[in-house]
């Protein structure tokens, strides 16, 4: 039922930096690992809440436009591959991790408003989950699932950048080694959608 393209692909892009995971990484910086995971449940329902309003919009809207699930999935494709081009170029940028202390609420607002939910909603969620309840839970708690050891792994990101312990560990590494991940999956993503049509 759950397919390993689907785990693929969202453990790839919940890997990806965005606003997120930079809360998560900053956190992981100013109060460590332990104080940060009491933000989880915050990025967990951020995600539960904005990825079901727009798959059951999408759901809802398709029966009318047959065709707006495939032009998502070609347009999420196009969003990964943007996404991956300025992780490569901006990969020796210094992002400023100097934030006031995280807050769940606003770790929450950050991610209800993030536009992954959308790419998630619209091109990794299967269409079938929009329609049927039984696909809805198993795929939603997969990727709920999935949310605590990629959020474990940003504030441990974060903690390690603080200690400056391994030297390889770095901003630049990280975001050139996301960029490649990315492309390799915008080439599966973009062929279902044109098989689609």
């Amino acid at each position: 039922m759950i397919s390993w393209l689907f785990i693929g692909l969202v453990v790839t892009i919940l890997l990806t930096p965005g606003p997120t995971n930079t809360l998560l990484a900053s956190s992981g910086i100013q109060v460590g690992i332990r104080k940060s995971f009491r933000l989880i449940p915050s990025e967990a329902f951020g995600y539960l809440i904005s990825i079901t309003a727009w798959g059951f919009l999408i759901g809802k809207v398709a029966a009318y436009m047959p065709l707006l699930p495939v032009v998502l999935k070609l347009f999420s494709a196009s969003y990964i591959i943007y996404l991956a081009i300025k992780l490569w170029r901006t990969a020796n940028v210094e992002v400023s991790f100097n934030q006031p202390t995280i807050r769940a609420r606003e770790l929450f607002v950050a991610t209800l408003l993030n536009p992954k939910a959308l790419l998630f909603a619209s091109a990794i969620f299967p269409a079938i989950a929009w329609l049927n309840i039984n696909y809805y839970v198993s795929h939603m708690l997969t990727f709920l699932l999935l949310i605590v050891p990629i959020a474990f792994f940003w504030t441990y990101i974060g903690s390690v950048l603080a200690s400056n312990k391994i030297r390889w560990l770095n901003q630049t590494n990280l975001q050139k080694t996301a960029s490649l991940v990315l492309l390799s999956f915008s080439i599966p993503l973009s062929y279902s959608a044109i098989l689609s049509l």
